[in-house]
């Protein structure tokens, strides 16, 4: 049935179908359909960070900018979900198009740039959310803010967010938003990272309780730079890692007439990449760290071998889009406990 749907949303340009397709999901979620249509799985808890997820299948970032669609996610059988990323203020991202499709690789390429409703928006649908699962909440700087005052912005979203999260999640790493990557090096994430763990340790006092707070790395590195970056991340009281963003690198989908577009790719040409990234970050944080695996999930199998390459928790966003929702409970059931 989801073929036929999605057949149905690849007629309209993609950002629109997106947006038709959320709409559909919550009202669909209102009248109860969406768990007929895709019964949820059953759980499989697990237990990361001091938090119980209900299974390990998560919505990585980007799907739920604003936090508009938590019902509707939840209701998909989503052991996680992770939304924005979101910035002190509003912003309207890039200019348009900034989604582009790459059905042949079951991909996407999208250079969004953080387009958000602001952070005080994302607050409001979060302390109105009827999920029952965990959810985190992803920050980031405004476009126009230079990275010398970054943390600003990112302290900023921390204070807003901390008590109506279950964790937050620090993204360092989209390609979109001019220089954000430049924070993943030692000249500015050690900073950034000693700010913002000595803000969370005043919101625990503050609000009586801790979050847990992870980053996400790109799957883009050269020589020894990921080593250094994840000792910097791990040594600076971060309890976690998602590995990782969209990659810009294009090598898998050269001879696609959308290959150009300048942006993050993201799907199944990205998996190996990714899982490269994770296994690497495995190797180097050990066992007991936590990581969650993100990029080019797109089946149970997929899902198993992020599994087999370090990860504890999964994410998956273009998957979704292309498999449908049944990807969801293929992925819960596969999950090697």
């Amino acid at each position: 049935m989801y073929r036929w749907l999605r057949q149905g949303l690849f007629l309209l340009e993609p950002e629109k179908a997106h947006d038709v397709a959320l709409a559909g999901m919550d009202v669909s979620a209102k009248l109860g359909l969406l768990k007929t249509l895709f019964p949820p799985p059953s759980d499989k808890p697990i237990d990361l960070m001091g938090l119980r997820f209900k299974n390990p299948i998560g919505l990585a970032a980007g799907l739920d900018k604003n936090g508009d669609h938590i019902e509707a996610m939840g209701a998909l059988g989503f052991g996680f979900i992770e939304v924005g990323t979101v910035t002190p203020r509003p912003q309207p991202g890039n200019e348009r198009p900034r989604l582009f499709r790459l059905p042949k690789h079951h991909a996407l390429i999208n250079r969004m740039g953080f387009n958000n409703k602001g952070v005080d928006h994302l607050v409001a649908q979060l302390q109105n959310a009827q999920f029952d699962g965990i959810i985190g909440a992803n920050v980031g700087k405004q476009k126009t803010t230079p990275l010398a005052q970054a943390a600003q912005d990112y302290c900023h979203c921390i204070d807003k967010v901390y008590p109506h999260c279950d964790y937050i999640a620090v993204n360092i790493s989209s390609p979109n938003t001019p220089d954000l990557r430049d924070l993943q090096h030692r000249d500015h994430l050690e900073d950034l990272l000693r700010t913002l763990t000595q803000r969370r340790y005043e919101l625990t006092q503050t609000h009586g309780v801790y979050r847990p707070m992870v980053v996400k790395i790109a799957p883009d590195w050269d020589g020894n730079a990921l080593e250094e970056t994840l000792a910097i991340i791990q040594n600076a009281g971060i309890d976690g890692l998602i590995a990782t963003n969209t990659t810009i690198d294009r090598s898998t989908v050269t001879n696609h007439p959308q290959a150009h577009q300048a942006g993050g790719l993201s799907g199944p040409p990205l998996s190996s990449l990714s899982n490269a990234t994770l296994a690497a970050a495995r190797r180097v944080v050990g066992n007991e760290w936590p990581i969650i695996g993100v990029g080019g999930i797109d089946s149970a199998q997929a899902a198993v071998m992020k599994k087999e390459n370090g990860a504890d928790l999964i994410q998956i966003y273009t998957g979704l889009i292309y498999q449908g929702p049944g990807l969801i409970r293929q992925c819960v059931h596969a999950w090697p406990q």
